[in-house]
């Protein structure tokens, strides 16, 4: 038990080392230090996760069952990296502009957002997983069995050997796979974890080809001259085989979701694929470099019916190299759990976003409307999911009862997952591809490979009766499925590859071409197959009025209060709005749906917004580059799209106008009738008190006084009315000469407020100032800068319709000067605030005591000394803003 209580403190003193690694990545990163991070060596590294436990042990087995032909399992994803510029930067800048978070999101996305698409690749991943989570477990449980032979009883161990394992990974993924909740964001974590790994087995596997080599095979030509001299030593190479086989791997390194993660998902530039692109054939290079001498020496030394998948650990052991033989058994189990824990880590994300968020939008009512927090809901399925995804590798691990050959169970996987693969290019190369199509092959491939490879692998008899493996169900011997259609003398694993691929593809061309695409699917077929030169956003969303609300509940929900709160008010400064919410503009409605699908899904993020706004409008250049292929119909649709963005903001600018001239007519009318009434009704006065003085005798001294009096106010009434319009009438034609001068804010405040509220009416008004604030001297016209003050202290004076009337005057100093005057009253209506500074306006004909040129007057004023004056809606009374240029105010007294 010696030999067994190491390796398993081992094993736990690494697992405490990655763990270890993580968090440390996890804090760099919560600081911002995610440069090297997120680092093009880091990047390689991580791809590393296509080097599991089948490559590490299993590629020996291979070269000793099938000599070279180990090699096309390197080849393939060597030939996908140097060809980076086709495939993999197309796929990382849909990634990108998509906010992609799987390759069932990838699909779901480019077919119009089809969760019924997303739901059936995402059970395609999770069965076609499966065997390889079972591989890994299967080959930790050997390694251990080859250090515990003498010390267990066989049988038992394995089981329970599995079981630990898979527990600890499961564990492990769910602490630093679940942190965040944007999938769409780096696992930092995980990933640095993950290059670690690679690095460990790669250490691992040239530590023991070197002593292989030199320590057992007597040096470089003696160990050539005994790969010559055995079998593995001749070049046979079957080429449609090796053609299959590269193509296979080819495939799986597109489809498989674990590279899908980190070659697309945690892919923070697409540049790091340049670096990529040789780095890591490199990296497979040197994996590869020592499989044959292995190979070679572990026949020659190990006894006969060796397991030779196990020659990296049987021949250090044999040869007395326990720490070696430890070395090689931690480089598979970094092989192995890097798997298993990326493979979760996506797997998790594809049921979470588009099974149980479904479901839960169709169970929650009324769904992404309700206050809540779905984190939790969507943070527990990913877990869950997880845990199930881990636990169901283990029970294919004991019902298949673990077969000697690990690349055997690899290659069942790769073929399952390639199923993908028709969808995945077609649906970025292809703009005719259909949602239909989609379905059809994925179901025909999956299908095909379930019945001709996955059931098999079990053994006749456990899910295929024997006699259908034999004979073919119902005795239709064409119906094999091992032989379909009669085809016999293929290898199993070529033969339901070359099936279900043919009828994969064949159905998803034959059911694309017979339907037509609808018009989301069209749209994102335009943004995904012209990533490079498209818009990135091919649709605009439209329809019912959106409540900002609405959707700020909604997005804390997915994103979280601060980060959500965070985007609302950075769209709100963009777009200039003066509260924390901005308007829910198509644009920002699209941004908004990109950020929750990096939480969600596009899918379900699509049907969340959808909910609340209702709609969505097709721009004129998305429908014109689907009914056009050619790049001169782009253009000019390019150019018509902006013609008609200009026709459609001039008339809409022309209703606003015409809107806006016939209210301005409506109070031209009523000011012409009031100025008339104003006009008539002081020299009405003046007029009949005159006579009464000049006709009526005996008038006492008090009657001449009061009438007198009477007189005078109306005179000063009317002067007060005239002097406005000649005030205005001199603005306007700019004929105003100003006077320049030096002074206080606050004293100039100080005289308006005196001045407004020289009666009883405006000592009611409480003004609430900040002299400190206040202490800024400026260089303008003073008397001119009063006036506008006087007038808005009086507005606020005659207007505010609280109970007890309240102004408060804040002052912001800085570049530029802003001073601003908010009452505590109900303010002004919407409907009325953009009309309040013209000159035929008036807030309240009730409460107005003039013609209503006051704030016209003054915005006249404002203008003239180089400044602006606004309504602040929003502040909960009347609030009116002064913005003074920088160089009206010269400094802090």
């Amino acid at each position: 038990m010696t030999m067994l209580n190491t390796l398993v403190a081992v094993c736990l003193a690494y697992a405490v080392f990655l763990f270890a690694v993580a968090f440390a990545a996890e804090r760099v990163a919560l600081r911002g230090q995610v440069r090297w991070l997120r680092s093009p060596a880091v990047y390689t590294l991580s791809l590393s996760i296509y080097c599991t436990a089948w490559t590490f042990y299993g590629a020996v087995g291979s070269a000793v069952r099938t000599g070279f032909e180990y090699l096309t399992i390197y080849l393939g994803p060597s030939l996908v990296l140097v060809g980076w510029w086709w495939i993999l930067r197309k796929l990382v800048r849909i990634g990108r502009s998509q906010r992609i978070t799987s390759v069932a999101d990838l699909i779901s996305s480019r077919y119009g957002k089809s969760n019924l698409l997303a739901v059936g690749v995402t059970i395609l991943a999770v069965v076609g997983t499966t065997p390889y989570i079972a591989l890994q477990l299967q080959s930790v449980t050997l390694s251990f069995e080859v250090f515990s032979a003498e010390d267990l009883a066989p049988g038992e161990e394995k089981g329970h050997t599995a079981l630990w394992v898979a527990a600890g990974l499961a564990l492990f993924t769910v602490i630093f796979g679940t942190r965040n909740l944007d999938a769409n964001e780096r696992h930092n974590g995980v990933v640095m974890a993950i290059a670690v790994e690679a690095v460990v087995k790669l250490a691992a596997l040239l530590a023991v080809g070197v002593f292989v080599v030199w320590g057992l095979g007597g040096g470089l030509s003696a160990t050539l001259a005994r790969i010559d001299a055995s079998a593995l030593g001749r070049w046979e190479i079957d080429g449609g085989r090796w053609a299959g086989l590269m193509l296979l791997s080819a495939a799986a390194f597109l489809c498989l979701p674990r590279i899908f993660q980190v070659l697309v998902v945690e892919n923070d530039h697409e540049t790091h694929l340049r670096t990529a692109s040789w780095a890591f054939p490199l990296y497979l290079g040197l994996m590869s470099l020592f499989v044959v001498p292995i190979a070679v020496i572990g026949l020659d030394l190990m006894p006969a019916g060796s397991n030779p998948d196990l020659f990296v650990l049987t021949l250090p052991l044999s040869q007395g190299q326990d720490g070696l033989a430890v070395l090689s058994f931690l480089g598979g189990f970094s092989s192995a759990t890097s798997m298993v824990i990326v493979a979760a880590i996506a797997l998790s994300t594809m049921v979470s976003n588009h099974v149980v968020m479904p479901l839960w939008l169709r169970l929650a009512e009324p769904g992404a409307k309700v206050s809540g927090d779905v984190r939790s809901v969507v943070l527990l399925a990913r877990r869950l999911s997880i845990i199930g995804v881990v636990m169901l590798g283990y029970l294919y691990y004991r019902l298949s009862g673990g077969g000697e050959a690990l690349a055997t169970i690899g290659l069942v996987s790769f073929v399952g997952m390639a199923q993908v693969l028709p969808a995945m290019l077609g649906g970025i190369f292809w703009r005719g591809a259909s949602k239909l199509g989609a379905f059809t092959g994925l179901t025909l491939g999956f299908g095909c490979w379930g019945y001709t490879l996955f059931l098999p692998s079990f053994g006749a008899g456990v899910f295929l009766p024997e006699p259908w493996v034999t004979g073919g169900p119902f005795g239709l011997g064409w119906l094999r499925p091992q032989a379909l259609f009669g085809i016999e003398g293929l290898d199993p694993l070529l033969h339901a590859f070359f099936w279900s691929m043919t009828l994969n593809t064949g159905g998803f061309i034959l059911a694309s071409l017979a339907s037509f695409p609808q018009p989301l699917e069209r749209l994102q077929g335009a943004q995904f197959v012209n990533v490079f030169e498209h818009s990135p956003s091919p649709r605009s969303w439209t329809g019912g009025v959106a409540q900002t609300e609405d959707l700020m509940i909604m997005a804390q929900r997915i994103l979280g209060a601060r980060d959500a709160q965070a985007l609302f008010e950075r769209e709100a400064r963009r777009q200039g709005a003066r509260g924390p919410l901005p308007e829910p503009t198509p644009d920002f409605l699209e941004m908004l749906e990109r950020e929750l699908a990096g939480s969600v899904g596009a899918a379900t993020a699509h049907a969340m917004v959808g909910q609340i706004v209702g709609g969505m409008s097709v721009s004129v250049e998305d429908l014109m580059a689907v009914a056009d292929e050619t790049a001169q119909m782009m253009e000019y649709s390019a150019r018509l799209e902006a013609q008609s963005q200009e026709l459609a903001r001039t008339a809409g600018q022309l209703r606003e106008v015409n809107a806006k001239l016939t209210r301005l007519s409506v109070q031209k009318d009523a000011f012409l009738s009031q100025i008339s009434h104003e006009l008539r009704t002081p020299m009405t006065s003046i007029r009949a008190f005159s006579e009464i003085l000049r006709d009526t005798d005996g008038l006492s001294a008090g009657q001449q006084t009061k009438y007198a009096s009477i007189i005078h106010d109306e005179a000063i009434r009317l002067t007060r009315l005239l002097d406005d319009l000649l005030d205005l009438s001199v603005l306007e034609n700019g004929q105003v000469n100003l006077n320049l001068r030096e002074g206080v804010l606050a004293h100039v405040l100080d005289r308006a407020a005196a001045a407004a509220a020289a009666d009883d009416a405006g000592a009611r008004l409480l003004i609430r100032r900040d002299p400190v604030a206040e202490r800024v001297r400026l260089h303008t016209d003073l008397d001119r800068l009063s006036q506008v003050f006087i007038n808005l202290i009086a507005n606020a004076r005659k207007y505010c319709d609280a109970a007890q009337p309240r102004l408060d005057i804040r002052v912001t100093p800085g570049v530029p000067l802003i001073i601003d005057f908010i009452d505590n009253g109900s303010g002004i209506s919407p409907e009325a605030q953009d009309m309040i500074f013209e000159k035929f306006s008036r807030v309240s004909d009730q409460k107005a005591g003039g013609a209503g040129l006051g704030l016209a007057i003054c915005r006249q004023i404002v203008t003239r000394l180089g400044g602006e004056i606004a309504y602040l809606p929003g502040q909960g009374g009347a609030a009116f803003r002064v913005v003074l240029p920088a160089d009206l105010a010269l400094a802090a007294q």
